[in-house]
């Protein structure tokens, strides 16, 4: 993990509906290099208009560099891909090729980060996809996420993990190294007074440090640790971390889907819930809409945003990308929120009437329990965890 960096300004972005209008806001302001990392970049109405943007940056002179993941950004490929080369904006697409049904790693390890920076000035690190913030057929709310945006020196960790990863897919698309150099360079001086870790999950030499911190930040709880997780289905570690701060007094509290989009996955999730209920983890399942965040608050002063979930896809598969803040004030607006979702979208569920569910729904859980370990093993993971 990266140490933690001071002198950093972080706005925290909940939804759609305020990250869109600060990111384009930035991109309209380039002067210089846009780096934009993102596994969906769909082909609606606010990929268009994000899309649009990236282009009239590149018609302005600004060199803009655009990675998308191969699967996730399928209706990119096929519809806002070519309007953006014949832009000028340089594309490149993430593990394009891809087997239909494999279970193979090479199929499961995937480009999961949203990250933007934008003349090495600013960037956003979050969980949203390009994506319209309303599900056709959900309910009349937006998808429920959080983006960061920041300043300062941190960015310094976050533009070279960009740099880094443009240029390896360049190497892997095109067979020839890219030495070519950042046209702009972060500035030393302070941009605010918060402490910040860039954190990444990849295939080499980062693969435990998104689940490391988390584990670190559990192990040290004292009061209460708060996690809001689109897709949650941690292995025996994770657990067992969860499990011991509950018995040590500790208040753990997750927020989980109540309205899925992956029914098997949000089931074997679900097979999970007797044992954290059995030892006091107080579990709440938000219902207002499609909930897509991926945070943490522990002790009202750690807190995470970014792209990892907390399933074997994220920490053991996907490249991932969390912000990591050791702020009490930062810590507090983050908790705010999540605290007024569980009041507005949530219902708790208890012990008693979690025990009262229905024969052949506690029989899918397992059956999808079972599957979800199986596609794990299959793909030759999991074993250890």
């Amino acid at each position: 993990m990266s140490a933690f960096v001071a002198g950093n300004a972080v706005a925290l972005l909940e939804n759609g509906q305020a990250y869109f209008p600060a990111l384009l806001e930035e991109i309209d302001a380039a002067a210089r290099e846009i780096f934009l990392e993102t596994y969906i970049f769909e082909d609606d109405a606010t990929g268009a208009q994000i899309a649009a943007a990236l282009g009239r940056a590149a018609l302005r002179g600004v060199r803009v560099n655009v990675l998308v993941d191969g699967f996730g950004g399928r209706s990119f490929v096929r519809g806002l891909m070519p309007r953006l080369l014949a832009d000028g904006v340089r594309v490149l697409i993430y593990r394009r090729e891809l087997k239909a049904l494999s279970l193979r790693r090479h199929r499961l390890r995937r480009l999961h980060r949203k990250l933007v920076v934008v003349d090495a000035r600013v960037a956003f690190v979050g969980g949203i996809n390009i994506i319209d913030d309303y599900d056709r057929g959900a309910p009349a709310h937006p998808r429920f996420d959080y983006a960061l945006r920041v300043e300062g020196p941190v960015l310094t960790h976050i533009l070279a993990a960009m740099h880094r990863l443009w240029r390896l897919v360049s190497w892997a698309s095109f067979r020839h190294r890219s030495d070519e150099a950042l046209l702009a360079r972060v500035a030393e001086r302070p941009a605010g007074h918060l402490r910040a870790a860039f954190v990444i999950r990849d295939n080499l030499r980062h693969r435990r440090d998104i689940e490391d911190a988390y584990l670190d930040a559990i192990a040290g709880a004292r009061h209460e640790v708060v996690i809001a997780c689109a897709y949650f289905f941690p292995g025996r570690r994770f657990r067992q971390a969860l499990v011991d701060a509950s018995r040590r007094g500790v208040k753990v509290v997750l927020l989980l889907q109540g309205l899925v989009d992956h029914p098997v996955l949000a089931a074997a999730s679900r097979a999970l819930y007797p044992h954290l209920l059995a030892a006091g983890i107080r579990l709440h399942e938000y219902h207002r809409s499609y909930l897509h965040a991926k945070v943490a608050v522990v002790d009202g002063r750690w807190a995470t945003v970014g792209s990892s979930n907390i399933d074997p896809f994220s920490l053991l598969l996907a490249r991932e990308a969390n912000l990591v803040v050791d702020d009490a004030g930062f810590a507090a607006r983050l908790r705010a929120s999540l605290g007024e979702a569980m009041a507005a979208g949530a219902t708790e569920l208890s012990p008693p009437a979690w025990r009262r569910q229905r024969l052949g729904r506690r029989l899918w859980s397992w059956l999808a329990y079972q599957f979800v370990r199986l596609a794990i093993g299959v793909a030759g993971y999991g074993r250890k965890h």
